[in-house]
């Protein structure tokens, strides 16, 4: 059976009382279509049509390629909606599941069920519902004496016997392609003024047509976003469901409940993640890490065995065994080598620190290239912006940078060279030299250290 799905996508969500589409709300980190668009792929290969109205343009450009999206010049209703994807789809498929793009917690395993039971059912269409008698502004399902679906009321136009109905409609549907587009023109205009893609089950009952029904066990799944409360529940869910996978996976979550992990994260086992920490975007985490507390890892790479503690890291490299904070702060471009430690309060932006460097504190490193077990003392400045450009520091292998040494970029210090405290460097430092003073000088060659002294 080729299927198809239509993603509704149309709405204004005054309730949310924002000028931002309401599709384009962040839940954990991604706007609400993006969870729409990612089941439509898992559950077909075919591209979905997504209907467009409010802010169309804005949600155009979020969906780019992976939808074709169709534009809704007019709110009239759900199944008006459903309309303007006709003319994409006549004739191109067997069935269209139709779904709401505002509901992120669906699952594609339920959407794969509900195509499922439409291909075995003879009737024109198969409809999503839970037993959820607490979401009382969902239509109600009414069934009769055979227990077989007869209708969905809207809970406004509901009487109180059938409010009390606990079996609600989720808003997920499978139809028969042929059936659904000669049906649409064929439904009544509601008392609001709008067509809704729920009398389709009256008028195919009333022909005869067998509704089935599929019932979700994770009422969870039903989850509209609507306002900023449910948005923030969604929130919560999502997050439960998300951590109960990594748990499971093998990584220790403290405080679950105090854990934000995007879904775009990945990480591997004996990772142990502490209370306050957020994992974002296309961010990786190493085995047998220790991340947190209080600790922000945006679009960045950890490698294995390391502890970052009550720090930033954005846009950053960092390789195995390396020791971060509290409280550092790595910015967009900074690459940390294996075995790398970097102190309280320091920050790298656009630099690398090769394996074994020490960053002790107090520092800020831009726009550099660092080599090989070079020490960074308390204060170390790369004063790398002109003021017009940024300009680039190289520290060769095994130098010491003394404390509160001043790097005014472009500038070289040599391999095994060393700054007294408090330098202010302007010129090149030759390897194996001491360098001390305002503007700082060279005083006197150092002796080059052999591997026998080290062993020493």
């Amino acid at each position: 059976m080729r299927l198809a799905v239509v993603i509704l996508a149309a709405g204004q969500g005054t309730r949310l009382k924002s000028d931002l589409p309401k599709v384009l709300h962040r839940l954990a980190g991604r706007p609400l279509i993006d969870y729409a668009l990612d089941v439509a792929r898992a559950v077909t290969p075919e591209t979905p049509v997504v209907v467009v109205g409010h802010g169309a343009e804005a949600v155009r450009t979020a969906v780019g390629d992976r939808g074709r999206c169709v534009l809704q010049a007019e709110q009239l209703g759900t199944a008006h909606a459903v309309q303007q994807a006709e003319a994409e789809l006549r004739g191109q498929c067997e069935a269209v599941l139709v779904m709401y793009a505002d509901m992120p917690l669906l699952r594609a395993n339920t959407l794969r069920a509900l195509a499922q039971a439409q291909a075995f059912n003879s009737g024109p269409l198969t409809l999503a519902s839970v037993n959820a008698p607490h979401l009382t502004d969902f239509g109600r399902i009414v069934r009769d004496a055979s227990d077989e679906v007869q209708a969905v009321v809207e809970a406004a136009q509901a009487t109180p016997e059938e409010r009390a109905i606990a079996e609600v409609n989720v808003g997920a549907y499978c139809f028969n392609a042929d059936w659904l587009w000669a049906t649409l023109p064929q439904l009544p205009l509601s008392p609001k003024g709008e067509y809704y893609l729920t009398d389709a089950v009256a008028l195919a009952t009333a022909a005869g047509g067998r509704v089935a029904a599929v019932r979700l066990e994770d009422a969870a799944e039903a989850l509209g976003v609507n306002t900023r409360a449910q948005l923030a529940e969604a929130e919560a869910r999502l997050r439960e469901r998300i951590n109960t996978r990594w748990m499971a996976a093998g990584v220790t979550l403290v405080d679950p409940a105090t854990t934000y992990i995007e879904p775009t994260v990945q990480i591997e086992p004996d990772t142990c993640i502490w209370p306050n920490t957020h994992l974002q975007g296309n961010t990786t985490v190493g085995g047998g890490c220790v991340l947190g507390p209080n600790t922000i890892v945006r679009d960045s790479a950890i490698g294995s065995r390391c502890r970052i503690e009550c720090s930033v890291l954005e846009g950053a490299q960092v390789a195995e065994e390396v020791t971060i904070g509290p409280f550092a702060h790595l910015r967009p471009g900074a690459r940390l080598g294996r075995g790398v430690h970097m102190g309280n309060f320091g920050e790298v932006k656009d630099s690398v620190l090769g394996p074994g460097t020490k960053m002790g504190h107090f520092s800020y490193i831009g726009n550099a290239t660092i080599g090989e077990d070079v020490n960074i003392g308390a204060g170390t400045i790369t004063c790398n912006y002109d003021g017009v450009k940024k300009n680039p520091t190289v520290i060769e292998d095994g130098a010491f940078i003394g404390s509160d040494t001043m790097l005014v970029a472009p500038v070289t210090v040599g391999s095994g060279a060393k700054t007294g405290a408090g330098a202010v460097v302007i010129d090149d430092i030759p390897e194996q030299s001491l360098a001390v003073g305002v503007p700082a000088r060279v005083i006197r060659k150092l002796e080059k250290k052999t591997a026998g002294d080290a062993a020493a």
